[in-house]
């Protein structure tokens, strides 16, 4: 039996939120296996107000209880987000799991989160105190480490509406299926008039959050794809050199070899 509360709107939650110390969780996939049984908690996965997926000029809005099997089936749902989600576990476990508990998780092997991170989404945090945007980037402090006060909730991911077309995924994982990431990647790219518009790269499961290297990224920004291959070496030399990793269940040698390998098909996959 879980010890807790099941509000009926998401201002109902909030007040809840404030004034007790409770953990908020939809879908418990992660949670309920770390469950504490002195713990109280905070169930949020039938709130309307968080199951929706809603699109603006700029952004689709993906409600932090939208599950992955939901997404899934949403044709405003980006290609990239579908082929990352439709890779978390078994479908039970997709029917369970929503966005907002893969970011709350707090884990750098967050499938979802990685798409995010090099899409450059937002966060919308709720709170009765009102409510606060931030880049998905800055919401991991650390490993489990957020930028999320006490007091608030996980409302909404906003993903950019364009500039996630062109695309490059990769999950490295023990076995073919229901694979907790050893190594995750994901590429975007963009070139007009023969210059690159974008070039985006994160590296999931390597570290304590997921890592991306915007000064890196800035190198062949701008650049024609004759100029890129020119700077290829020296790129992947100094991608080598900004890997601090983690040892886990593989090497830190490992997974530097697999993240540079990955780079660098993704640099061939574009031309460069």
């Amino acid at each position: 039996m879980v010890n807790g509360y099941v509000p009926a709107s998401l201002h109902e939650a909030l007040e809840i939120r404030a004034g007790q110390a409770v953990t908020p969780y939809a879908g418990g996939t992660d949670l309920m296996v770390r469950r504490r049984p002195d713990a109280q908690y905070l169930f949020i996965g039938k709130l309307p107000e968080l199951r929706q997926i809603t699109e603006d000029d700029a952004y689709i809005r993906i409600g932090a209880a939208v599950t992955f099997t939901q997404a899934l089936a949403d044709p405003r749902v980006p290609a990239l987000m579908k082929e990352a989600v439709s890779r978390i576990g078994a479908p039970a476990i997709r029917n369970a799991g929503t966005f907002g508990g893969n970011l709350g998780n707090g884990s750098a092997k967050a499938d979802s989160v990685l798409v995010e991170v090099v899409s450059d989404a937002r966060l919308r945090l709720v709170s009765l105190r009102g409510e606060r945007v931030v880049e998905v980037g800055r919401f991991y402090l650390g490993n489990r480490k957020l930028d999320l006060a006490p007091d608030e909730l996980i409302a909404e991911i906003l993903l950019p509406r364009t500039g996630l077309e062109h695309y490059y995924y990769e999950k490295v994982g023990g076995r073919e299926a229901l694979a907790i990431s050893r190594v995750s990647f994901a590429g975007l790219f963009d070139m007009q008039e023969d210059r690159i518009t974008r070039f985006a790269a994160a590296f999931g499961a390597v570290s304590d959050t997921v890592l991306r290297f915007r000064e890196l990224e800035a190198m062949l920004i701008g650049k024609s794809a004759a100029e890129a291959r020119l700077l290829k070496p020296d790129f992947l030399r100094a991608c080598g050199e900004r890997l601090q990793l983690t040892e886990g269940r593989v090497s830190a040698q490992y997974r530097r070899n697999v993240c540079l390998n990955l780079m660098e098909d993704f640099l061939r996959s574009i031309g460069i």
